[in-house]
């Protein structure tokens, strides 16, 4: 019996209808568990309570509205946008275990905002959101380009992303240096921030992060045409009128903007932009970068609250680093992407 067009078809959507309601649902469950669940445990009625004012209890107010609202939200939007950076560099360099922590363009970012808060603290100098974004974003495009120098010689793309891996190792051996040559009072903050976490997130961190997120993120969606030609080959790309030089610069850029604003609030975080990427492909079924986009922000922003959740809970009062939970459910990931793959 054949099965009709049609009916393929509306099973492909049925699919990405159930997948996205599925990363949907769980997106609203792990955030309402991140605003509850804490050293202070508080439901849901009683945040509604004290959101409203109608319980007079300021400890509670403070803990959900300053501290659990703004981190979850900034856990959502950071896991969104550096999810959404790793497909953009596997589309880049067709590569499926490419990623800004791979690659090197994370450990740039860190020791490019590492040496700008050791300078900036000891000149008594105030440093701003922006001036750690800008700064995240000259040590990434530093360390994209170093990657893009070493492409033009090594095309084997293994090679490519163990040299990319290298670069990320240096500057993180640099910032160690700098971390263990710097004076107490000039680190006090860099060496949590250079572990990864996203506490100690303000509402005014949470306005700039969605701002520079936001505006990315829906400047890559309207690449989405492009980008599915590009998949299928440079050849084709260039027939359907893509300008090939333009849209690789644009890749670098917007990757780069993503992964930087991430390192300059959260630090760097590992796996989540490679492991994340494949995970929403397995669920859609799919690799269209038209459902790939907000599949991956939607499923990046799942896998960093989970993550959250664990590094706050699993050993509280004492919080892991985020870096080390994710890299125990993003690296099995990338191993079965390399064994499925036999190359």
């Amino acid at each position: 019996m054949k099965i009709s067009h049609s009916y393929i078809k509306w099973n492909k959507q049925l699919r990405w209808v159930g997948g996205f309601a599925f990363l949907g649902i769980l997106l609203f469950i792990l955030f309402c568990m991140n605003v509850c669940i804490g050293t202070v445990s508080i439901s849901i009625k009683n945040i509604g309570a004290v959101l409203l004012r109608q319980q007079n209890n300021e400890m509670f107010y403070n803990i959900v509205w300053k501290i659990r609202f703004p981190r979850a939200i900034a856990a959502m939007v950071l896991g969104g946008g550096l999810a959404l950076s790793g497909y953009l560099l596997q589309t880049f360099f067709h590569n499926p275990i490419a990623g800004p922590f791979v690659l090197g363009i994370s450990s740039g970012a860190k020791l490019v905002v590492a040496v700008v808060m050791i300078v900036l603290v000891k000149q008594a100098v105030e440093i701003n959101s922006w001036t750690l974004i800008v700064a995240a974003f000259i040590g990434a495009m530093l360390a994209m380009g170093l990657v893009l120098l070493m492409s033009g010689r090594i095309r084997n793309m293994s090679r490519l992303v163990i040299s990319g891996i290298m670069i990320g190792y240096i500057c993180s051996a640099i910032t160690e240096f700098l971390v263990a040559f710097a004076e107490e009072d000039d680190i006090v903050n860099l060496h949590s921030w250079s572990m990864g976490s996203f506490s100690g997130i303000t509402w005014d961190n949470v306005k700039i992060i969605t701002i520079v997120i936001g505006i990315t993120s829906i400047l890559v969606f309207f690449m989405a045409k492009p980008m599915y030609a590009y998949q299928l080959g440079e050849g084709y790309a260039k027939n359907m009128g893509v300008n090939i030089v333009l849209f690789r610069m644009l890749l670098v850029l917007f990757s780069s903007v993503l992964s930087a604003c991430v390192t300059a609030f959260a630090g760097p975080i590992s796996f989540v932009g490679i492991a994340v990427p494949q995970l929403v492909k397995v669920v859609l079924h799919s690799s269209k970068p038209i459902l790939m986009i907000p599949a991956s922000i939607l499923g990046g922003a799942v896998f960093c609250l989970a993550c959250d959740l664990l590094a706050r809970t699993l050993l509280a009062p004492t919080e892991l680093s985020i870096s080390a939970v994710t890299a125990v459910f993003g690296a099995p990931v990338v191993i079965a992407v390399m064994l499925k793959r036999k190359g």
